[in-house]
C-alpha cells in the first residue's frame, strides 16, 4: 500500500493549477470573407446535406453561403483542369476514371474546353467559368475586353452573354450598310459635261433656287427628261431654232 505524506495528500486534494490543467482547444475562428475554400467551423458539410446550428448569427450564415458559391465554382475549374491533365497524362485510361467517377462527360469536356482556352493567370477570380466560357470562342484581346466589363459594372453570366449578342447584332447591321454603300458606290457611273462658264452659273442659280447641289438639280432634271416628265421635244425643238 502505497503511503502518502501529508504534504503529498494535501497535493492530492488542492485543486489544480492553471498548469495541471489540460489545454482546452481555442474555438476555431470563422473563415474570413476572404477564405476562398473553406467553410466556417459552425457549418457541417455531409454527403447529402449540410448541418448548421441554431441560432446562428445571421452574419455567419451570410458567409457561409458565399463560401458554398466560391467552393461550387470553383469547383468547375477544378473538374476541367482535372480532366485536362488526365487526357495529357493517361491518355486512354482517363476515359475509364471518368465513367467510375460518375460525372457527366460532356460537362466535363466544356469544362476542360474552358479551361484550356484561359491559363490559370487569365482566369478572373471575381467571375464565374460560365462567365469565361462566354467569351471563350472570342480572340484572346477580345476575352480580355468582355471579362473587364463584365468584372467592371458586376454583370451576370446572362447579362453578359446579352450584351455580346447586342453588340454582334450592331456589328453586322453596321457591316450590312457598309457593304451596300459600297455596292450602291461602285454601281454609280460618271458623267463629265463641258459648259461654258455663263451656263454653269446659270445651273448654280437654278441649283440654289432649289436648295440642291448642282450635282442633285442636274440628275433631278435629266431624269425628269428621261422618264418623260420634262418633254423632250421642246427642248430639241430650241436646239434645232
Amino acid at each position: 500500500m502505497q503511503v502518502l505524506s501529508p504534504h503529498r495528500e494535501a497535493n492530492r486534494n488542492a485543486p489544480p493549477s492553471c498548469n495541471d490543467r489540460k489545454p482546452v482547444p481555442s474555438p476555431r475562428p470563422p473563415s474570413p470573407q476572404g477564405s476562398k475554400l473553406a467553410l466556417d467551423a459552425s457549418a457541417k458539410p455531409r454527403r447529402t446535406g449540410l448541418q448548421l446550428p441554431s441560432s446562428l448569427p445571421f452574419d455567419t450564415w451570410r458567409r457561409i453561403g458565399h463560401q458554398i458559391s466560391l467552393i461550387a465554382d470553383s469547383s468547375s475549374w477544378w473538374l476541367g483542369d482535372w480532366l485536362v491533365y488526365g487526357e495529357n497524362e493517361y491518355t486512354d485510361r482517363y476515359k475509364r476514371a471518368v465513367e467510375e467517377s460518375s460525372l457527366d462527360i460532356q460537362t466535363l469536356r466544356n469544362y476542360a474546353w474552358v479551361a484550356r482556352r484561359f491559363p490559370v493567370s487569365r482566369r478572373r477570380d471575381k467571375l464565374s467559368l460560365q462567365h469565361h466560357a462566354e467569351v471563350a470562342a472570342l480572340p484572346e484581346h477580345e476575352q480580355s475586353l468582355w471579362l473587364d466589363r463584365a468584372e467592371r459594372f458586376n454583370w451576370s453570366r446572362n447579362r453578359l452573354r446579352s450584351q455580346i449578342k447586342a453588340h454582334r447584332a450592331a456589328a453586322l447591321a453596321a457591316s450590312g450598310r457598309a457593304a451596300e454603300a459600297a455596292k450602291a458606290a461602285k454601281e454609280k457611273a460618271v458623267i463629265h459635261i463641258d459648259v461654258p462658264v455663263d451656263q454653269e452659273q446659270c445651273w448654280r442659280d437654278a441649283a440654289r433656287r432649289m436648295n440642291r447641289s448642282v450635282e442633285e438639280w442636274a440628275r433631278l432634271v435629266l431624269n425628269q427628261v428621261a422618264t418623260g416628265q420634262i418633254p423632250a421635244r421642246g427642248i430639241l425643238e430650241a436646239k434645232a431654232g
